[in-house]
């Protein structure tokens, strides 16, 4: 039972991680420090897809299914509706990297929209 809540828990954190990857660029426009966080996540997951690794996240997670005692997801929420979105049935090479292209494309168009903003705001105050 303990192993298989905190399996969800990697679950929880593997698409926390995911989305702060697509769109945590966002959060650079409200405090520019997260960039230092942002950036190296944003290259990380890049790679994950585009080189085919497996996130560490994964094993880990079934791990811990299997110290529980599952041999596979259960009807749980987690299981039945956050799983299939890391998790699909149909990801190819190709899919992979094409989540790789939309992950890239996504923040450098926020970081060039706050690029431009910045300097544009430094002409203003000139």
């Amino acid at each position: 039972m303990v192993y298989n809540f905190l399996a969800d828990l990697v679950v929880l954190l593997h698409l926390g991680f995911v989305l702060f990857v697509l769109l945590g660029g966002f959060l650079v426009f409200w405090r520019s420090a997260m960039a230092w966080f942002h950036i190296p996540a944003v290259v990380w997951a890049a790679s994950i897809e585009f080189f085919g690794w497996i996130c560490p996240l994964t094993p880990l997670e079934n791990l811990l299914r299997a110290l529980g005692g599952d041999a596979g997801y259960a009807t749980g929420f987690v299981e039945h509706y956050i799983i299939p979105i890391l998790y699909p049935a149909e990801l190819t090479r190709k899919t992979q990297f094409g989540l790789g292209l939309i992950v890239l494309g996504v923040n450098i168009a926020v970081y060039w929209t706050l690029w431009q903003r910045l300097r544009n705001a430094g002409e203003v105050q000139k």
